[in-house]
């Protein structure tokens, strides 16, 4: 964990949390694992402050705990996880990949449990029914069926999973309720398990929830609004209390990946190629593992029956089709066998360490120009090259050549290896190598990359800062003006409140949204090549 990283997860939490638990995150990021006391004592916040902080970075995975290490009786201890806090750059791409998937529907569950970390299906059925009615026409709802039905749709895909079942000293909470608790060793007092490792971690609940979205109720109902708060109150048991769900960001992952390889794949060759490589990447879905460098082997047969039938691809087609993918140069498919009709795989790290290269390359150029990024792409498909030979290859005049491996050199995108042959390392006895380690220099560039997007998230914090007092009278006359839309105010009333913001605010407000706006889409991009990376990094280093 780099300094970059932490700083990076001190602005996502203070940004979506506050000062108080960006305080107490970064703190344990920087000191690892402490326990109540010592968090207390050494960030100077009040113990029930600290409590809470707690509770907010648990409810969100952000922090995780465990029994002391002392042994029984010892203080439970707390630690804070850096990659599950940057998981927060990625929300906007979590819930519009949820929207284009399930709609409205799925993107406001994924939305709220974004929001609020772990919930019950049936608060998250009638939230999101309450707020996709109050978009409605009036006198339409939504039916509580509905957003049941695309909930239960994402946990059959794996976009959601239950909360994994929290360990207690010598009793294990059930995940169902009713259910008897049955002993287990008190070794682990407190300590919470993945949610992969038990039985019932996609299987939805019955629950009893008839009934469809209401309207936020206004402020001239006083005494309705009393009566519905009246209701709240009073406990209504519906079936899944206790089961909490969250989101799986590791499926959401997985499907980022085929997504990249699938877009990869049609910018290379073309859309129906691309085709092809999701319907091999569908099938698989299931029988591949997560981590596994390859997908599962599939015939031609099974390719050609489980394609789209609005492709009309005849199967001589087809077998072209999958030749020209074999033999393409960047080897997203590979040949795994000749029965039926010739076996075929996608090779995944394959694909991600071709996507990562192009990433590198595309980078070199863009700083240091196209002849650095020949000189670059020469060295990743030589691996090791003096510096005549690279002249000579590149096609760079010798002075020209020198300065950009230097330049190249200086900035750790290129490493220099010696080759002595003699044990007294004499420079006129040893060979001088330059080479490039695509996996180091990923992580240099990874690095660059957390560093860019926090210093992306300062700028617009502190154009927001600046602005302050024009945001905030933009949205007291936007209120102002939407509550007299809603008595049906005259136009000559909507035109006067619009005129409360004189025409140099206005354009100071344009500006200033245009701005932000690009400093987002700049965080969104970047955020798309720390994925890449990171997968890149992460296949790497464990195949």
């Amino acid at each position: 964990m780099t300094a970059q990283e932490v700083r990076l997860c001190g602005l996502l939490l203070r940004e979506h949390f506050g000062e108080v638990v960006e305080k107490v995150g970064v703190h344990l990021l920087r000191s690892g694992t402490q326990h109540l006391r010592a968090i207390f004592h050494e960030t100077g916040i009040s113990l029930d402050l600290v409590k809470k902080t707690l509770c907010v970075l648990m409810q969100h995975g952000f922090c995780t705990f465990s029994s002391g290490r002392r042994g029984p009786g010892s203080p439970t201890e707390y630690w804070a996880s850096c990659d599950r806090i940057l998981r927060i750059l990625r929300y906007p791409r979590y819930i519009y990949t949820a929207k284009t998937l399930y709609g409205d529907t799925g993107e406001l569950i994924i939305e709220e449990l974004l929001q609020r970390g772990e919930m019950t299906m049936s608060s998250t059925v009638k939230t999101v029914a309450d707020r996709l009615t109050q978009n409605m026409e009036e006198g339409r709802s939504m039916d509580y069926s509905e957003v049941t039905s695309a909930f239960s749709k994402l946990v059959e895909t794996h976009f959601l999973q239950r909360r994994p079942p929290v360990v207690r000293s010598g009793t294990t909470v059930s995940p169902t309720p009713g259910a008897p608790q049955t002993s287990s060793p008190p070794a682990t007092p407190a300590s919470t398990s993945q949610p992969e490792s038990f039985p019932d971690c996609y299987r939805v609940p019955h629950v009893t929830l008839i009934g469809r979205g209401k309207r936020r109720l206004s402020s001239e109902d006083g005494e309705d609004q009393r009566n519905a708060k009246k209701a709240k109150m009073e406990p209504v048991t519906h079936g899944d209390e206790g089961i909490y769900w969250q989101v799986n960001f590791e499926r959401f992952h997985l499907h980022f990946r085929d997504q990249a390889i699938i877009s990869a794949v049609a910018n290379k060759l073309d859309q129906t190629s691309s085709e092809i490589v999701r319907t091999m990447l569908r099938m698989s879905e299931v029988t591949t593992s997560p981590t596994a460098t390859c997908t599962k082997p599939l015939s031609a047969n099974e390719i050609f029956r489980s394609l789209p039938s609005s492709y009309n691809i005849a199967r001589p087609i087809l077998d072209q089709y999958l030749t020209l993918l074999v033999d393409d140069p960047m080897e997203f498919v590979g040949r795994a066998g000749e029965s039926g009709g010739g076996m075929y795989v996608v090779n995944l790290h394959r694909a991600l360490a071709n996507l990562a290269r192009a990433t590198l390359e595309s980078v070199v150029q863009e700083r240091f120009g196209s002849r650095s990024a020949r000189i670059f792409r020469l060295l990743l498909r030589k691996r090791h090259l003096e510096q005549k030979q690279v002249e000579d290859f590149a096609m760079i005049p010798a002075k020209e050549a020198k300065d950009m491996l230097y330049t190249l050199l200086s900035h750790n995108l290129v490493q220099l290896q010696e080759i002595p042959k003699t044990p007294d390392y004499a420079p006129s006895r040893t060979f001088y190598l330059y080479t490039v380690n695509q996996l180091q220099t990923a992580r240099l560039l990874l690095h660059n990359c957390y560093k860019t997007v926090a210093n992306l998230m300062e700028r617009r914090m502190f154009e927001t800062k600046e602005s302050k007092r024009l945001l905030e009278k933009s949205q007291r006359i936007e209120a102002i003006l939407a509550s007299l839309q809603a008595s049906g105010a005259e136009p000559e009333q909507l035109t006067e409140v619009e005129e409360m913001i004189t025409v140099p605010e206005r354009q100071q407000l344009e500006a200033l949204r245009l701005h932000v706006n690009k400093l987002d889409s700049a965080e969104n991009q970047t955020d798309e090549t720390i994925f890449l990376l990171e997968s890149y990094i992460g296949y790497t280093v464990t195949s």
